[in-house]
């Protein structure tokens, strides 16, 4: 089984490249963020392409912002639209979508950004953070993956120079701590697993050529309970579908389960063939 997770920042925008993305890659599950499309525009613009490639889908939209979805071809049960009990800003927002998907319970989250430390988004994002925790905990994590943006790198291995993001979001202890207790259910970040010492990114500021310096950070995670860890053969990012014209700003990331059709590739397919390695070198492009 393949599955994959990306934020696509606009699936209308992004429809070009996903339909071609969906028959290269062949994904089994795939989990959406940042669809920006209501339920009904979601499946009146892919409805149709998506069931004649063999996918249902489930999806948890809104309107111009956030938005979150699940497709899959090996069944979808169970759906669930966003978190009981889960805080709104000021109202619930659709950033959370689960089913189950060939006996995995599949989590598609889109984590608050944040914005700035101590802010009341901010506070929002830790606040909703407890909640998906709450929510997989009472689900039973160990059959469980949990896969999106999560706007938190878990550590300073996961930025391209961690005194660029000094008094930014994504970095704080406070996230990485909400992060890792999320994890302390039991979820492995199969990723980071599978390639302990390398660099690895999922995104890169459209701006100041961040993403062909590889200047990014490794926020879109695949956590996974100890049921569904044991059977990944391969985990790696598809920066091949971050180049090129009108891309998302993230890149895919796909972990194959039982075999690889690939082999066991990655961490970063291609990899860069010029990042900036010298810390201090570059800063923040909303750096002042």
């Amino acid at each position: 089984m393949r599955i994959a997770t990306w934020n696509v920042n606009s699936v209308k925008q992004r429809v070009p490249r996903l339909l071609p993305w969906l028959d290269q890659r062949q994904p089994d599950v795939v989990c959406l963020q940042e669809t920006k499309l209501a339920d009904d525009k979601f499946a009146e613009l892919l409805g149709a392409e998506l069931a004649g490639r063999g996918y249902a889908f489930a999806v948890h939209g809104e309107a111009t912002w956030n938005g979150v979805a699940i497709l899959s071809r090996v069944g979808l049960e169970d759906v669930v639209a966003g978190i009981e009990g889960a805080p709104g800003f000021p109202h619930p927002e659709a950033r959370a979508v689960s089913a189950t998907c060939g006996g995995i319970r599949v989590v598609s989250v889109y984590v608050p950004n944040g914005r700035v430390p101590g802010s009341d988004h901010y506070v929002y994002k830790l606040a909703w953070l407890d909640s998906l925790r709450a929510m997989v905990a009472a689900a039973g994590p160990a059959e469980a993956i949990v896969l999106g943006d999560m706007n938190i790198a878990p550590t300073d291995d996961d930025v391209f120079d961690p005194d660029a993001y000094v008094g930014q979001t994504h970095v704080t202890e406070p996230e990485r701590a909400a992060l890792a207790s999320l994890q302390d259910l039991g979820l492995r970040d199969v990723v980071r697993d599978r390639w302990p010492g390398e660099r690895v990114f999922t995104y890169w500021d459209y701006r100041a050529g961040m993403f062909h310096q590889d200047l990014g950070m490794r926020i879109d995670l695949v956590l996974a309970g100890a049921a569904v860890a044991e059977r990944v053969r391969a985990a790696w990012v598809d920066r091949h579908a971050r180049k090129g014209s009108g891309p998302s700003d993230h890149a895919p990331v796909i972990v194959d389960l039982d075999e690889a059709p690939d082999g066991d590739i990655g961490p970063v397919v291609p990899p860069p063939s010029a990042p900036v390695l010298k810390r201090g070198a570059k800063k923040l492009p909303q750096a002042p």
